[in-house]
């Protein structure tokens, strides 16, 4: 190859004694392959590092004049400021210190070097060399770059201090805190859990550290540490126009401390706090960073397998909670094990172990617990899937806030407090979520099982109690303290009891348990007796084994991803230069079906239709079929498919494209790139409504009377039509997006991320964004005068 060419050229210029012409073929040597290649390095190296010492000063004489010339090649000078810091070790008046310095401050604001063959670790030996220290953001460079390079490799000799890498505020606060050489010795040994899980070696080192400067101790530092993981850096770091967010990401570094941290946890005495800050990890490790995806997968795996390790309910509790709600393949299978392992030891089922994990925190009824403090009476109660701790003072009067003798004198009881509101919050979201999934899991109890882990449990029960559950065979509700049946006649016991789907009830009967809720003032936590039901079409009969319903929909391909995880689906992001295009699967083992969903990447631009890895940005849907489990090349015909299955994956589909769709975003006016997408846009955005929006519109016909602004809307088509003062607005009822008059014309109001809830009155269910993203449209639009934002009033 040319390289080797080149460096021949370079021992026939040292012959010849001509330092200029050999400077030359040493760049030329090196630049041949852009600094790519250790190869050349070593070889140009090797060759100059022969040379007797007057040799070796004019050429570093030759390479400095060089360095100064005007218009010189950035990457020549590095080139030559690297071989200068190579070859002037032993020279007393150190050449280019300064632009070396310079250099290395610069590399200081930067993630790292992806090509170890630029050698600028010679940059840092040389500093070294003469006895100076490398400033803690170089360190942090060199360390990284060992890590993340195109081909890893050792970081310099001399890069062993400071512990940690700096720009991380947990980590300097790590090592502000770690104050004397035990300390620093356990955070040394924290940066070698750089395997999945600790051997019995690293345990018992990590045991005897802590051991030392004592287990509480080491604790309560610690978890303060993990509080701080995820905030922003305390300096950022220079990112290029296509790089991924690293600023937001982990330092790699760094993030093998945190993984040898969580593991350290899990050898200690367990408590709930520790538990709860390991869950917390884990959840912020796999958080979305744009460009790179999951935050940082092995450390959320590092607090998994912390947790696992842990005994307790609290631990077990953390693993349940986790596995409704982690959607990262290798994480979510993690749990899945970790929960198998923890059922199996005690004799359970996976579903049972579920169960069985979920705590009371404190709550000592159904979504209710006090506690006294001194003088002052704390409540925490439940209201939805949302905690609310209240106050009454000495004399039994509500107080807005926290009273300063509770403050005062029972601050640690007051951070339990605020803690476990904190985690039931997330316990109820997460349970609602497995709640939701149990249609499709066959799962029947016994009455007394069911109560006790269900209608009674302390936090569960706020939940089961506002379902409905079959009590042999007989519809029940639960209302004024009792299990009711729909005539309201109490249930008192039972044999065998399951979750009540309406797919198979008389739609008199359906209509009647709405009534019902909607009389006892009853909110489900989410849609059941208002559950849309998709049932077999005669155009799905006609095609037999496939379903079309939900073809040619344009949705964003990570948010399908992620919701197609929550609900249990299978999905491979599709990349633009992937062979195949396999569907999105769901495995159903207690019917002995399979699901597919069908969908291709969509486009064909880099960086236009994919990010910056090759990821396609948009995917295009197809059929949905389905299989006995085993045998993928033999679609069943719909019509062998039980109801129950085939109404809740289609809603799982409806569910995907109704959120995942480019037609419900009101920035997609345009079309997207070149226009290409606005003739769906126009469909989706105003079209025939899906079963979920009739079913939307079906609950707004009886709740807009009800509405302060009833006078000003009417229910007309697939619109909610609502009279202003300065127009008339028509909102559709799928994709929330708004024509006004005169002319129709498109109006963009975006909405919030999480808008808030409906406080106008009762709805029958949770959890319908598009439900609330409509009604704080139409409240808006109806007073129009009063708004004030410019982004709307230009289009006014």
């Amino acid at each position: 190859m040319r390289r080797y060419g080149l460096a021949g050229e370079l021992r026939r210029r040292i012959a010849e004694g001509d330092m200029e012409l050999t400077a030359k073929a040493a760049l030329s040597a090196i630049r041949a392959t852009d600094g790519y290649w250790e190869e050349a390095w070593e070889a140009v190296l090797g060759e100059l590092t022969r040379l007797g010492p007057a040799e070796r000063r004019r050429l570093v004489d030759v390479l400095v004049e060089g360095f100064h010339e005007r218009g010189q090649d950035p990457d020549r000078r590095t080139d030559s400021l690297t071989l200068v810091s190579a070859l002037s070790w032993d020279f007393p008046d150190d050449p280019l210190t300064a632009e070396r310095f310079a250099e290395l401050a610069e590399l200081g604001r930067v993630n790292h070097y992806y090509w170890y063959g630029a050698r600028l670790d010679l940059l840092a030996k040389a500093e070294i060399t003469r006895g100076r220290a490398l400033a803690p953001a170089v360190v942090a460079f060199f360390r990284r770059s060992a890590l993340t390079g195109y081909e890893p490799h050792p970081a310099p000799e001399g890069t062993d201090r400071p512990v940690l890498n700096v720009g991380e505020e947990w980590a300097e606060r790590a090592m502000a805190d770690a104050t004397g050489p035990d300390w620093e010795a356990l955070l040394a040994h924290l940066t070698t859990a750089t395997a999945s899980r600790p051997t019995a070696t690293w345990d018992k080192r990590a045991r005897t550290l802590a051991d030392t400067l004592g287990e509480d101790h080491v604790r309560v530092t610690a978890l303060r540490w993990l509080t701080l993981v995820g905030r922003p850096r305390t300096f950022p770091l220079e990112c290029g126009p296509h790089d991924p967010d690293i600023n937001s990401a982990l330092d790699p570094y760094n993030a093998n401390a945190l993984r040898g941290l969580a593991w350290l946890l899990s050898l200690l005495p367990p408590r709930p706090d520790t538990a709860r800050a390991l869950g917390a990890l884990v959840e912020t490790s796999l958080k979305r960073i744009a460009g790179l995806g999951a935050r940082n997968p092995k450390v959320a795996n590092a607090g998994v397998v912390a947790l696992s390790r842990i005994d307790g309910d609290e631990a077990l509790a953390q693993l349940a909670r986790l596995s409704t709600r982690m959607t990262h393949k290798n994480t979510a299978k993690l749990l899945d094990t970790a929960l198998r392992t923890r059922a199996t030891a005690l004799g359970l089922s996976r579903e049972e172990i579920e169960e069985l994990a979920v705590p009371a925190y404190g709550l000592t009824e159904v979504g209710r617990s006090t506690h006294h403090l001194g003088e002052v009476t704390a409540e925490l109660t439940t209201k939805g899937t949302r905690t609310h701790l209240t106050w009454k003072n000495a004399a039994g009067k509500p107080t807005r806030t926290v009273p300063a003798s509770v403050r005062r004198d029972h601050a640690d009881d007051l951070k339990d407090l605020k803690a476990a509101a904190k985690d039931i919050d997330k316990m109820l979201t997460a349970q609602s979520e497995r709640l939701d999934r149990q249609f499709l899991a066959r799962r029947t109890w016994s009455y007394e099982t069911w109560r006790e882990r269900y209608l009674d449990h302390p936090l569960v029960g706020t939940l089961a109690r506002r379902l409905l559950w079959t009590v042999d065979g007989t519809p029940t509700g639960f209302a004024e303290g009792d299990l009711r049946t729909l005539t309201d006649t109490p249930v008192t016991t039972g044999t065998e009891v399951t979750l009540w789907h309406p797919v198979d009830r008389d739609p008199a009967e359906v209509m009647a348990w709405r009534d019902w809720l909607e009389h006892h003032e009853i909110t489900q936590p989410f849609k059941q007796a208002h559950r849309e039901l998709y049932l077999l079409t005669d155009a799905e009969r006609t095609t037999s084994t496939y379903s079309n319903r939900f073809a040619a929909h344009v949705v964003r391909q990570h948010q399908f991803n992620s919701l197609a995880a929550i609900r249990g689906w299978r999905h491979k992001l599709r990349l633009c230069f992937d062979d195949d295009a396999p569907p999105a699967i769901r495995e159903l083992p207690e019917w002995g079906l399979r699901a597919e969903f069908w969908i291709a990447g969509d486009g064909e631009e880099y960086d236009v239709d994919t990010t910056e890895s090759g990821t396609y940005l948009r995917l295009r849907t197809d059929q949905v079929r389905f299989y006995p489990l085993g045998a993928p090349a033999d679609p069943l015909p719909l019509t062998s498919i039980p109801p129950l299955v085939l109404s809740e994956v289609l809603r799982d589909i409806d569910l995907f494209v109704g959120v995942s769709s480019i037609g419900n975003d009101p920035t997609w006016q345009d079309g997207g790139p070149d226009g290409r997408f606005r003739e769906y846009w126009t469909s989706y955005g105003f079209g025939d409504l899906t079963q979920s929006a009739q079913t939307r519109r079906t609950l707004l016909e009886r709740l807009i009377p009800r509405l302060a602004i009833a006078d000003r809307c009417t229910l007309e088509g697939r619109f909610l039509h609502v009279r202003g003062e300065r127009h008339t607005y028509r909102i559709h009822l799928g994709s929330g997006n708004i024509l006004m008059s005169p002319g129709d014309r498109y109006l963009c109001i975006v909405p919030k991320t999480n808008p808030e809830p409906h406080q106008h009155g009762y709805l029958p269910f949770e959890g319908d964004r598009m439900l609330a993203v409509i009604l704080s449209k139409a409240m808006l639009l109806a007073d129009d005068a009063r708004i004030t934002d410019q982004a709307i009033l230009s289009q006014l």
